[in-house]
């Protein structure tokens, strides 16, 4: 058998993370850019970096706290939810970032062999989730072509056709990979179509302070939603590592079951930083929005890079920090070489479609470079996409 046929086969079947095949790819390349990774580039807010900077001698940082977080944290937390996001009926558990709050989620409402619901371009952790954890029926349901929104009739047909019933449906709002925001008449019908079905919904809403062109974030609230956050875009904490769960307090036995979850895996998220989140969050939405706003900048340069693919084949902005973009025809299925080929030929590297489950397309983000930055990353991208389109993948 061999030490590899020891290995889980729920983990060789999961997809490799995109991120580390794109760190491989671009190891050893002194001189590339990144327009790939879903980050900003804004560090957390001073006050609260200077107040966590005194903690670090405090005993109670190196101690475990609470499963469910701080309760200071939790309180400010749902304070939060009611006045920025209208929840009034919903519990609270910080989690080690969004993506540990979804695997959560999952381990919590889904067992081994459940079918679920994701909509094309899927966000690509949510995906491998599903699949380390045995959930292995996914359904991949369509977006709109133009606006990449979920296909709602298409969702209703196949809660109401598939046996048994799917447990989950899951989206991001504003959208990772896409940068599309999901109006809120849209949400709603969705979040009817799961009520209705008896299925769960769980909205990741990592974005929801990054909308632009006047638009502004909503969120749902029932006994069958569960909605995540994170600090870790808004208030540039990547590497502290906190989310959020905003779960109904009047469903019976769901907190419980998640404290079983969260016990066996990070036990409590770092208290350090939790009390970054928390010193954060005193700073105000607004801290936030500020930082955001300077990103419109980022976008434009980044939609003129595009543009030899065609003003047709960009979408998203809408929200987030990300564009999508469809490649010419003949690169369909080689969208990873085409990314490859960018990264040796002109030094700079975006994510291929593929691993959102549409090959043929690319994702861009505009989060992670101060303006200057990513106006020399743009250049680079324009530059090679003409070359692309005009001459192909030339050596």
């Amino acid at each position: 058998m061999g030490s590899y046929g020891m290995l889980a086969r729920r983990a060789l079947l999961t997809e490799t993370p995109v991120m580390v095949q794109i760190q491989e790819l671009i190891r050893g390349e002194k001189d590339c850019v990144s327009l790939a990774q879903g980050v900003v580039y804004w560090q957390p807010p001073k006050e609260a970096l200077e107040k966590v900077q005194k903690l670090v001698w405090e005993p109670s940082v190196s101690c475990y706290g609470a499963d469910d977080g701080l309760p200071e944290l939790r309180e400010a937390l749902t304070k939060k939810l009611r006045v920025e996001n209208n929840l009034h009926k919903s519990s609270v558990m910080v989690t080690a970032g969004a993506n540990q709050a979804f695997v959560n989620i999952v381990l919590t409402l889904c067992d081994a062999g459940d079918s679920v619901i994701m909509f094309c371009p899927y966000y690509f952790n949510s995906y491998m989730t599903f699949q380390m954890t045995g959930v292995t029926d996914i359904l991949v349901g369509p977006g709109d072509p133009n606006t990449l929104h979920p296909d709602a009739d298409w969702l209703e047909k196949t809660l109401k056709e598939t046996q048994p019933t799917p447990k989950l449906v899951t989206v991001v709002n504003p959208g990772n990979p896409s940068g599309t925001y999901i109006p809120q008449p849209l949400l709603q019908r969705i979040s009817e179509i799961c009520k209705e079905a008896g299925c769960w919904l769980v909205v990741d809403n990592t974005y929801e302070y990054f909308m632009y062109d006047g638009r502004k974030h909503v969120c749902m609230e029932g006994n069958h939603i569960v909605n995540i956050f994170s600090f870790s875009k808004a208030y540039g904490m990547m590497g502290w590592r906190v989310g959020y769960i905003a779960y109904p307090s009047e469903v019976e036995g769901l907190s419980a079951q998640l404290l079983k979850v969260q016990d066996n895996i990070p036990i409590c998220a770092s208290i350090i930083s939790q009390r970054l989140a928390l010193y954060s969050l005193e700073m105000g939405a607004e801290w936030v929005t500020d930082q955001v706003k300077n990103l419109v900048k980022n976008r434009q340069l980044l939609l003129d890079a595009l543009s030899p693919l065609g003003k047709d084949a960009i979408k998203g902005g809408e929200g987030a920090i990300y564009l999508w973009a469809k490649l010419p025809e003949e690169y369909n299925k080689e969208d990873f070489e085409v990314v490859r080929w960018l990264v040796k030929k002109h030094g700079v590297v975006l994510i291929p479609g593929s691993s959102s489950g549409c090959p043929g397309y690319v994702r861009v983000s505009f989060g992670g470079l101060v303006e200057d930055k990513c106006r020399f990353a743009s250049e680079r991208l324009k530059k090679g996409l003409q070359q692309l389109v005009n001459e192909g993948l030339v050596p």
